[in-house]
């Protein structure tokens, strides 16, 4: 256990929280089964009743606190971060980057084989030394800033600066893939390339020159906004009207998160196809006990009103893997239009979890694209 760090949830914290789940008010049953119009309330209520009765949070607690765990202050910010060590003396550093409604411990089992791949069936030379940081706002580094910092510019004062790692590489998804790519456009002469499971837009597309490829894309992006977005929406325009409902009703916590897991993974409409009711419920045990729902809003919130910078160009080298059923699957062409693509991976099966779902073929397809680049 590192000392530097300790998740300590007090013990009447556990109470109260099944406190809350035992007296939830729930809505009345609409006359509609199944997702059709959000979250099932059979299957919340089934978890519900095992985060009151069965679930054993202090069992997770101890798992997590036995996890490389390290904190410091970068620019005023407290973080806590992931450390884990290559088996290789040579290993190039790579940093981790998780999205929304994720937490670090979605990445420890790609970390895990990164740092260690002989473990797994792979070569030490491929090893890599991990950093994970988690993201300020969410769990374990609850305090976004009360500023509007670039949390690309955070991790780069963590990598370069606090760890003394003059070159490394970079990995994203969702949020994590805006922050991986802003810090390797902003940082060309430490980055050495990085690997995304999202792109950004263009800045600047002329439509004449869009192929029948990007136009399939393009409308398959507005046909998951029009189905799917309705979240994103909410988290971006009115964020401090959802935040109080989800702050201080954990059932509805659950049900926002469940949701996601659901729809956006490859899990053919079964939750447990992919994620173990303990795994689901460690996460929203996480966004509860640190009251950080709110502030995992934020980067929604700070992007869609100009807070946040645009990504223009990368000129690092770029490796996209698109996994089947994450959320949008954008050809290469389009993502070159941004980055200096060097690899394009389309995955069999995996979905916006990718790290969790398939850390196996994630964790093959980051060591073949950096081989080159050690």
């Amino acid at each position: 256990m590192n000392s530097e760090f300790l998740l300590d949830v007090p013990h009447e914290d556990v109470i109260d929280l099944r406190d809350r789940l035992r007296r939830t008010r729930w809505s009345p049953a609409w006359p509609v089964t199944g997702w059709t119009a959000g979250t099932d309330h059979v299957e919340l209520r089934r978890l519900v009743s095992y985060w009151v009765d069965g679930f054993d949070w202090e069992a997770q607690q101890g798992h997590i606190n036995e996890l490389p765990w390290h904190s410091a202050t970068i620019s005023g910010t407290p973080l806590s971060y992931l450390r884990f060590e290559a088996e290789s003396p040579e290993a190039l550093p790579i940093v981790l980057t998780n999205g929304w409604p994720s937490t670090s411990l979605e990445l420890v089992d790609l970390a895990r084989r990164l740092a260690n791949p002989s473990t797994y069936g792979g070569d030490a030379a491929d090893s890599f030394t991990v950093i994970v940081p988690a993201l300020p706002g969410f769990p374990f580094s609850p305090q976004r800033p009360t500023h509007v910092e670039q949390v690309h510019e955070i991790w780069h004062l963590l990598m370069f600066e606090e760890l003394g790692f003059e070159r490394y590489a970079a990995h994203g998804g969702d949020l994590g893939a805006g922050i991986t790519s802003r810090l390797a456009e902003s940082h060309p002469e430490s980055v050495v390339g990085i690997h995304l499971l999202a792109v950004a837009a263009p800045s600047d597309v002329d439509s004449a020159s869009l192929t029948s490829e990007e136009q399939a894309y393009l409308d398959s992006v507005q046909t998951w906004i029009s189905g799917e977005g309705g979240y994103q929406h909410e988290q971006q325009t009115r964020p401090l009207s959802l935040a109080p409902a989800l702050s201080d009703s954990p059932a509805g916590l659950l049900a926002w998160m469940i949701e996601k897991y659901r729809a956006w993974s490859d899990c053919d409409g079964d939750l447990s196809a992919r994620f173990s009711d303990d795994f689901l419920l460690t996460q929203a045990s996480l966004y509860w006990f640190t009251n950080s729902i709110s502030t995992s809003f934020r980067p929604y919130w700070e992007y869609a009103s100009g807070l946040t910078s645009r990504v223009r160009r990368v000129d690092v080298p770029t490796a996209v893997a698109v996994f089947p059923h994450d959320l949008t699957q954008p050809p290469r062409s389009w993502a070159e239009r941004t980055y200096k693509v060097a690899k394009y991976s389309k995955m069999p099966r995996g979905g916006h979890f990718a790290p969790h779902e398939e850390p196996d073929l994630l964790a093959v397809d980051v060591r073949d694209f950096l081989r080159s680049l050690r």
